[in-house]
């Protein structure tokens, strides 16, 4: 498949049921970064009356992973990859349409790369920003995603 942001929302609605139900929307993809769109409503709020950090973390995971597979699409590269660890932290309430940026691309192909030379699986941490309307950060969400090109 040819990673697209339509062709990976299709994707979604396929594949992640609950992540395309919950309102996770890719926008914007390049070899260097990747904007994913979350709205809060009703489907995703906690008892607060703000998105859910479960619902957030979707749309910031998506945000790695898609750049994590169109490297591997672009590399042309057999690649096993893998979240080995999460962290998160929230600065504010999460309303209305947020966007999580992650801006990884480059330190994604040099870890394929490195792999592929190596035979050994790579590290490499990659940061989803999401921020709401007003351009104000409401959580940053830090993935480690193992890379392993297949030989």
């Amino acid at each position: 498949m040819k990673i697209t942001p339509k062709r990976v929302n299709l994707f979604m609605l396929l594949k992640l049921p609950l992540a395309y139900i919950g309102g996770v929307r890719v926008k914007t993809l390049s070899e260097e970064q990747a904007t994913v769109k979350i709205t809060h409503k009703w489907m995703n709020q906690n008892p607060f009356k703000s998105m859910f950090w479960a619902a957030q973390g979707m749309a910031a995971e998506m945000s790695t992973g898609i750049l994590v597979m169109k490297a591997i699409e672009d590399l042309k590269e057999n690649t096993s990859m893998l979240v080995t660890h999460q962290e998160a932290n929230f600065y504010k309430k999460a309303t209305g349409k947020i966007l999580f940026t992650c801006k990884g691309g480059d330190e994604i192909r040099k870890a394929i790369k490195m792999s592929k030379q190596s035979k050994e699986g790579q590290v490499v941490q990659l940061i989803a920003e999401g921020k709401n309307e007003d351009g104000v950060v409401v959580s940053k969400f830090n993935f480690e995603w193992s890379l392993k090109v297949k030989l």
